[in-house]
């Protein structure tokens, strides 16, 4: 009995080795075909870094004003009694816009010029009268004050009814009309507003590191969002004498004709002064940018050279880089790059450091200078 629980619990510990040599030799065969599993390669687009010739620009953002504009508005109260004007229109300057009603202003008018002619009749009477010693120093005195304070009551009736019409005070063009016929205006009601549109201001700021750099005369292009394909050029003609305390910033102001009036008031822009000289800088397409919170990199392919690596196989090394300005579907490169070296152009997002690739450069569109997208 005692020989058999023996046998039995041999049989039981060789079942169990037996499991355990089949188990360890599954662990060892995965962990040998781990060894030699190879990542399947990325197909990638790629771009030699290249060293050209761009114009020095310095890029910023701003927006357009008028070198003259206002919001016309009633200066003393009245009620309108006609309108000269349409929405929009373009009125030269001094064209009449709008009137009020000055009947109770011209009857004023009226019997203070009355009073004024019989003051005038009277200082003559009186210097008549002073010529024979008949009357007093004093009383022409009077005579004199009386008439020019009727002359003053008169004139001052006068620019009350100036006031009531309105006239251009510039050559422009004007908004939305926001008054009618018989509508009574209190002081300060807007009426419409008139802007001058050609030429216009360009307005912007720069950091003060690039205060050194600008000057008067310098041409400033400007492209917006409204004419995506027209470019619009002006000269730079003022400079802030002062910095913003808070942004340490300046303000700058171009001046564009805009002979056209294509450029508005009010309008957002995309603005570059333009410098002199020329410089060299190393340019990759701008799809080669991975942006991030903690910097901007690209995805540099090299050889692999890992000791079990096929001849010519290809991996990526992430690289950090510093951007300067863009031009078209390019960007220049201040640092983190060398001239001849190659980044990845499309299929970024799926990379990693140390990932393996193969190029194929027919799956994308070539980038360019000067973009003309067929749908824009």
């Amino acid at each position: 009995m005692f020989k058999k629980i023996i046998l039995g619990i041999v049989a039981v510990i060789l079942a169990i080795a037996a499991l355990a040599g089949i188990k360890a030799l599954q662990i060892g065969t995965l962990i040998a075909t781990g060894k030699n599993f190879k990542q399947p390669a990325e197909t990638v687009s790629s771009s030699v870094v290249k060293e050209e010739k761009w114009p020095d620009t310095l890029p910023t953002v701003g927006s357009i004003s008028s070198v003259q504009g206002v919001k016309i508005a009633a200066e003393i109260p009245g009620t309108v009694s006609t309108i000269a004007f349409e929405s929009g229109a373009t009125v030269a300057q001094g064209e009449l816009l709008l009137s009020m009603d000055v009947s109770a202003e011209v009857a004023q008018l009226r019997s203070l010029d009355a009073q004024t002619e019989l003051a005038k009749t009277n200082l003559g009477r009186v210097k008549s009268l002073r010529e024979e010693k008949t009357v007093s120093q004093a009383e022409l005195d009077q005579a004199e004050s009386v008439l020019k304070q009727t002359q003053a009551n008169a004139d001052a009736i006068r620019a009350t009814i100036a006031k009531k019409v309105i006239r251009a005070p510039f050559a422009g063009r004007l908004g939305i009309r926001q008054v009618n016929v018989g509508q009574y205006l209190e002081p300060g009601k807007l009426i419409v507003s008139l802007q001058s549109l050609a030429p216009v201001y360009g307005d912007f700021s720069l950091p003060q590191q690039e205060f050194a750099r600008i000057k008067n005369g310098l041409t400033v292009r400007a492209t917006t969002d409204t004419y995506p394909s027209k470019q619009f050029t002006g000269k730079l003609t003022a400079i802030n004498p002062d910095l913003d305390a808070m942004t340490r910033s300046i303000r700058v102001q171009a001046t564009f004709e805009n002979s056209e009036q294509l450029l508005r008031p009010g309008m957002f822009t995309r603005m570059e002064i333009v410098f002199a000289e020329e410089r060299n800088v190393l340019t990759i397409p701008s799809t080669s940018i991975l942006s991030a919170p903690y910097g901007d990199s690209v995805y540099v392919i090299e050889p692999n050279n890992a000791t079990n690596a096929a001849p010519g196989d290809l991996v990526v090394r992430q690289q950090f880089v510093r951007l300067g300005n863009a031009r078209g579907d390019f960007i220049s490169i201040t640092s983190g790059l060398k001239e001849g070296e190659k980044v990845v152009t499309s299929g970024i997002f799926k990379l990693r450091n140390g990932g393996r690739v193969v190029e194929n450069n027919t799956i994308t569109p070539p980038s360019k200078n000067k973009p003309n997208p067929s749908d824009s």
